[in-house]
């Protein structure tokens, strides 16, 4: 190809051709914004600055193109030299440069993440076009002010520079224009500091790193965590979750109203910051407030920031962690349209600051003992202190806490939020001793545990399927792969009987149950001890079906005969009183405790009565139990009676839901946990004597 005249390319491509300038404002331009969204802290210039940065790359690739090729035809066949050296490394550079934010574009609108390798390939050729470009241009000006050609390359570099403020200063406009939700950080003006300034949030031990009030917004919004496909699995198993409608609960909404009218709406703070933080945050847990509760709270429990956001936590319990406000992205709380577009664009295209939210700290059983944990002090009593639910004590006291172990421990998120096959961007962890980053896993925010009641009473999404997993992980019948091989089979429970082959007509059945705690990381059953109820229900049948002894059976208004074996706590307060309507704010100790250690076991014995007359009766008999003592049964008679015994549970008992929400209008569903069976022969005693 012929060389063009000096003139003719310095028309074309030269330093007054605008074409040049365009070119160059526009990679300055790019230069500037690209690391500042690098270097600079986040802030909503810096996100208007991704949002005009891939604009503009996207709007100059084709007139920079252009350029390239015009220019490389000027120049290319002028004598080798380290001006033209630096022009062709610079242009492989930003043809790379290019491609890699071509890729990364692609995949922050039309994907899930975008790829860290990619970004760093955009980011060092970024530097490496600047560290030949800059000194390609230096050196031609340098040539052009020994040729005389000065004005010309002076103009260039001005309005090159020019063009450049006018693209930065169009994202300060921008940014003056929007800047985010303009949160308001302050409590009521009628809110009671009951324990001083310094305790905003007391008796709750939670506390934000500011001291203050933060925005219920700030902590809302969890269903726009999984749109545009991103975090919409775990969403939805959130949304069935005891975290979601923890403060949801009619059961937890009817005694904090009660605790409000005993004891001040200020005294409910105790229970915020485990169950309703976006509330206790915002200062709604204050006088005058319906229910108690904001609208974000009330619908949202614990929500996705509310947990992603807590910074430290401490294992004394009573939700003593702080809580940092989450830094917000443009649009974040947009749900629809050019605004959700553009903020699931900002959070993968910069996510930085969206990954603070996930941290190491989750992994650890102390970051769940700061909820899982709970007592009474003199400031809610008026006493002293009190133990309360403990499950994080238990499993650290446990044999399934194995320390310096992990291939043997078993953690809580083990448990209660096993892996799940995941096409999720958080999907893949090289942190834990048995996983990769390529596992297509995640760990399930379902938090199954105990409640298989709620989901199905507040008709939440998912919640049908919710309840299955609840009631089958009571069973025992839940797999957990990742943790087979350290982990029990079987229920959680294990029942045994120990009862006689055979006794004779008249002699009590002497029948020993043995429970043994098999599969749970903490007591058995866990939780509030005042309102969870698991007992044996016992069934004995002789050959015809007939019953003739039972325990544990529920009346028709559903309450549990007197006199059946519990698990169970029975707290009192100061004057010797039942707490029985979960008034625990007035417990000062317990009377009576009975819950299953991890790995422990416990047994109850019963004396099943034995009929004399059981031998002469057929399935079509009807004797009274008066003339079942007064036949005799012939030497060669023989018969039988069935033992079934079952371990029952149900989350809330009858008496506190007829509190407080009325007599019969709801009941707790009862759950099987497990059973076992024996069959005892009635014989003559000199028969039984032989086969002795």
């Amino acid at each position: 190809m012929e060389k063009l005249p000096n003139s003719v390319a310095r028309v074309r491509t030269g330093w007054t051709s605008f074409l040049a300038r365009f070119a160059m404002a526009s990679l300055l331009f790019e230069a500037i914004s690209g690391l500042a969204i690098t270097f600079f802290p986040f802030h909503p210039a810096i996100q208007w600055s991704v949002l005009v940065h891939t604009v503009a790359g996207v709007a100059i690739l084709f007139p920079l193109a252009w350029y390239c090729a015009r220019h490389l035809q000027d120049y290319g066949r002028y004598s080798a030299s380290h001006v033209l050296l630096l022009g062709y490394v610079g242009l492989l550079a930003l043809v790379v440069c290019a491609l890699s934010g071509i890729v990364l574009t692609w995949q922050a609108l039309l994907g899930t993440r975008t790829s860290v390798v990619w970004r760093n390939v955009h980011l060092y050729s970024t530097f490496a076009t600047l560290g030949t470009i800059l000194p390609h241009v230096l050196f031609s000006f340098l040539r052009a002010w020994r040729e005389g050609r000065t004005p010309q390359a002076v103009g260039y570099l001005i309005r090159t520079f020019g063009a450049t403020v006018v693209g930065l200063l169009l994202i300060g406009a921008l940014t003056l224009a929007y800047s985010g939700s303009q949160y308001v950080n302050e409590f009521p003006t009628d809110y009671n500091y009951l324990y001083g300034t310094n305790r905003p949030f007391a008796p709750s031990l939670a506390r934000t790193d500011s001291g203050g009030a933060f925005d219920a917004r700030s902590l809302a919004g969890s269903k726009t965590c999984g749109t545009a496909g991103c975090h919409e699995q775990i969403v939805q198993e959130w949304l069935p979750s005891a975290h979601r409608y923890a403060a949801m609960d009619p059961a937890f909404q009817g005694i904090q109203t009660v605790m409000a009218k005993q004891n001040g709406a200020e005294s409910t703070r105790y229970c915020g910051g485990c169950h309703d933080p976006i509330s206790l945050f915002s200062g709604t847990k204050n006088l005058f407030v319906e229910n108690l509760t904001g609208l974000h709270g009330y619908q949202e429990g614990v929500s996705c920031l509310a947990c992603h956001a807590v910074r430290e936590t401490d294992i004394q319990g009573n939700a003593n962690y702080t809580i940092t406000q989450p830094r917000e992205y443009l649009w974040q709380w947009e749900d629809q349209g050019l605004g959700q577009l553009a903020r699931d664009f900002l959070i993968r295209a910069y996510p930085d600051e969206h990954n603070k939210l996930a941290k190491r700290a989750f992994k650890k059983p102390e970051y769940c003992a700061a909820c899982h944990k709970q007592f009474i002090d003199q400031e809610v009593n008026r006493v002293g202190w009190v133990q309360l639910q403990n499950q994080y004590d238990n499993w650290a006291a446990s044999h399934w806490n194995q320390k310096g172990n992990a291939q043997r421990t078993i953690e809580c998120r083990e448990c209660h939020m096993p892996l799940v096959e995941s096409r999720d961007p958080a999907a893949g962890d090289a942190a834990d001793y048995n996983r990769s980053p390529a596992d297509a896993k995640h760990r399930s925010h379902r938090f199954l545990g105990a409640n298989q009641m709620m989901p199905a009473v507040l008709r939440l999404e998912n919640g049908e399927e919710q309840t299955r997993l609840v009631e089958q992980w009571l069973q025992g019948k839940l797999s957990v792969p990742e943790i087979r091989d350290k982990w029990a089979e079987g229920p959680i429970v294990k029942l045994a009987l120990n009862a006689p082959e055979s006794v004779a007509p008249g002699e009590a059945i002497p029948l020993r149950v043995v429970l043994a705690s098999n599969k749970v990381g903490h007591d058995f059953p866990t939780g509030p001890l005042d309102i969870i109820q698991s007992w044996l229900e016992i069934r004995v049948t002789d050959e015809a079906g007939k019953e003739i002894y039972s325990s544990g059976k529920r009346d028709e208004k559903n309450f549990i005969e007197p006199g059946s074996f519990l698990f169970k706590a029975e707290p009192v307060d100061q004057h010797g009183n039942l707490i029985d309507r979960h008034n625990l704010w007035e417990m000062v100790g317990v009377r009576y405790r009975r819950a299953l250690f991890p790995g422990y076991s416990d047994s109850v014995q019963y004396s099943i009565p034995c009929p004399s007359g059981v031998l002469k009766q057929n399935p079509g008999d009807t004797a009274s139990p008066r003339e079942e003592k007064l036949q005799v049964p012939p030497p060669s008679a023989q018969g039988k009676y069935e033992i079934t015994v079952i371990l029952q549970y149900r989350k809330i008992d009858q008496f506190l839901l007829n509190y407080l929400l009325g007599e019969g209008k709801l009941t707790a569903p009862v759950t099987e946990l497990t059973r076992a069976t024996a069959t005892v022969l009635v014989k003559p005693k000199d028969r039984v004597a032989a086969a002795k």
